[in-house]
């Protein structure tokens, strides 16, 4: 996994509307880069919904909220539209950006080990350079921590 003071790695993903988004658009302003699991479960949920409810203050700080999954375009619509999210999510199938910031790891889930997305997030600052890295974070409350470091 990445670390505080590494360079973000470059990804260029599907955003719900079918468009290239790439890090680089976000060149100059904050970015809140989070990855999580799926969309539509209730974890996934808890947490873009804390996201979309702090939003407004998100912009005021000048940064941009990022949500990436392995979901398709189309799940990504219909989650955005469940809940009104109002911020970019990125499909990410191929595992391109899931693997360049290693959350792609190791998971146990009732004894049983596969392989899956850890929820993570990381703040990118306006140089592209990772100020925080925040592994296996709380759906519920990592709106509010991203928004304390910001």
């Amino acid at each position: 996994m990445l670390k505080v003071g590494d360079k973000a790695p470059a990804f260029t993903l599907k955003d719900k509307d079918d468009k290239d988004v790439s890090l680089s658009d976000f060149s100059g302003k904050k970015v809140v880069l989070y990855f999580y699991p799926k969309d539509n479960t209730s974890g996934c949920t808890k947490q873009a919904c804390a996201f979309a409810a702090s939003y407004g203050l998100f912009k005021k700080k000048g940064a941009v909220v990022i949500g990436v999954s392995r979901d398709s375009v189309s799940s990504h619509v219909k989650f955005a539209e469940k809940y009104g999210l109002p911020f970019i999510l990125l499909s990410d199938p191929g595992l391109e950006a899931i693997n360049a910031y290693g959350v792609w790891q190791e998971k146990k889930n009732y004894g049983k080990t596969t392989m899956g997305v850890v929820r993570t997030t990381f703040i990118i600052d306006e140089n592209g350079v990772i100020t925080h890295v925040m592994p296996k974070v709380k759906p519920d409350t990592n709106a509010a921590e991203v928004l304390q470091l910001l």
